[in-house]
């Protein structure tokens, strides 16, 4: 059967793709009217760099309230609910520890990617105060419907049957039962939902809602849902968090200032000598998979960087880099499997396009096994150490509390650069390579099979 080919310029086209990903993704594009910066794509600069490499701050949070009863229950709400701003805002590098016997929660994390003045107290702002959430009859934020932990159980944002941006609500037992009455009495009427005394949605009720569920609509984008939902889930507690300002620390990078510029040279340094023994070993071959490692490469920092629109720049730490050099090893690997695999077939008396078919074809099976069971990995180390209220994160949550949280983010950095690094890995690895390479075998001057990996006098 004679093999399907590929036009010459795919080759070139997909050439200029990978290229235009790298320069973007690691300069991104932006430009500034006087000192005002416009960023229509982030670069690597707009990275959130972990606390290991630039430093960060140390924030204590206690109860506003004097003789409120709290639980060691409730500050262990808390201390999730600030874990979930944390991720929600993909600060991922941080620590978070829970002193029950004074009612304090002690937070670490790193600096913004564009912090320039190290002002302690106006980076605490960016978590902002974790206030007391109430639902009040229409806009008298006296009348109380619904109040704190005991009555709401979580917020998330969504859209409805009608494509509208909207806040679904879940209930507990005991406040789906205040809200089924209060919105009884009130159809057509408002709800207006506080933080302390500060009302930040009054939706309006058209009718008894009974069941534990709920949502808001209104929303005017996708973002403004997002935003609420988050408010709702931080306000869920009996009391609300404030920051004592004398406790703030500033916390120095312990790897040291210069450590990511070295780090940066090493690496570059290593993936050149990768790419050079690949052409070396594997001649065409080798050049089209250092060209496919280069695309994964800037995938993994586009991802990283909130290059792509509605992601925000991701926490990336010393765990996190080792999961970027983790999935260009599997990336290597990858195209090392396929280059064998063509040359075997050249071994068997196949053409050209022959070789390279059978090639990839006999390769893809080895090469999806190893990479699913990495991404299998990546999905648990992202559950086990991610977001407290995810469904991966509640099923291991009885192991990870033995060993602490310390360690939360750094790992999920890990298993989150692990994760995008192979699915790029998938993308340029299999896809964009093949192209390429079956692209570039229809070129005459370089249909020569020796390029290949067969013999030269073939």
């Amino acid at each position: 059967m004679k093999s399907k080919r590929t036009g010459k310029p795919v080759f070139f086209v997909v050439l200029v793709l990978i290229l235009a990903l790298t320069y973007t993704a690691f300069f991104g594009i932006d430009n500034y009217y006087g000192d005002l910066r416009k960023v229509y794509t982030k670069g690597a600069e707009d990275i959130r760099w972990g606390i290991d490499i630039r430093g960060g701050v140390e924030a204590v949070f206690s109860p506003d309230k004097e003789g409120v009863d709290i639980t060691d229950e409730d500050m262990d709400a808390a201390k999730a609910i600030i874990e979930t701003r944390l991720v929600n805002k993909n600060i991922t590098d941080y620590e978070v520890y829970t002193d029950t016997d004074n009612h304090q929660i002690i937070v670490r994390f790193p600096w913004a990617a564009d912090e320039s003045d190290f002002d302690a107290a106006a980076a605490v702002q960016e978590l902002g105060e974790t206030a007391l959430l109430t639902f009040c009859r229409n806009e008298d934020k006296d009348d109380v419907i619904l109040s704190g932990a005991a009555d709401i159980e979580s917020a998330q944002a969504g859209v409805n049957e009608n494509g509208e941006y909207v806040v679904y609500l879940t209930f507990t037992d005991a406040g789906s039962s205040k809200f089924a009455t209060a919105t009884a009495e009130l159809v057509n009427q408002k709800i207006s939902i506080w933080m302390d005394d500060q009302e930040i949605s009054a939706p309006t009720v058209n009718q008894a809602i009974t069941g534990g569920t709920a949502y808001i609509d209104g929303m005017e984008s996708a973002d403004a849902a997002k935003e609420l939902a988050d408010k709702i889930n931080a306000g869920s507690l009996p009391f609300a968090l404030t920051v004592d300002d004398s406790k703030l620390q500033i916390i120095s990078p312990t790897l040291g200032s210069d450590a990511l510029r070295v780090m940066v040279i090493a690496g570059a340094v290593a993936f050149g000598i990768v790419c050079l023994l690949m052409i070396l070993r594997y001649r065409l071959n080798g050049i089209v998979a250092s060209i496919a490692l280069l695309g994964q490469l800037a995938g993994s920092v586009a991802c990283i960087s909130g290059y792509f629109p509605g992601a925000d720049s991701f926490t990336l730490t010393i765990p996190g880099i080792a999961g970027i050099i983790l999935s260009i090893g599997v990336g290597v690997d990858c195209n090392v499997i396929a280059s064998e695999r063509i040359r075997d077939e050249f071994k068997k008396g196949k053409t050209i396009d022959g070789a390279i078919d059978s090639g990839y074809k006999n390769s893809l099976s080895a090469i999806i096994d190893g990479n699913v069971t990495i991404i299998i990995v990546s999905l648990v180390l992202m559950g086990a150490f991610g977001t407290p209220d995810s469904f991966i994160a509640k099923i291991f949550s009885p192991i990870m509390s033995l060993l602490g949280s310390s360690i939360t983010g750094s790992i999920y950095s890990f298993g989150y650069t692990l994760l995008v690094g192979v699915i790029f890995n998938f993308i340029m690895g299999i896809l964009a390579s093949k192209l390429m390479l079956k692209s570039v075998s229809q070129l005459k001057f370089l249909r020569k099979p020796w390029l290949y990996g067969g013999k030269s006098n073939a």
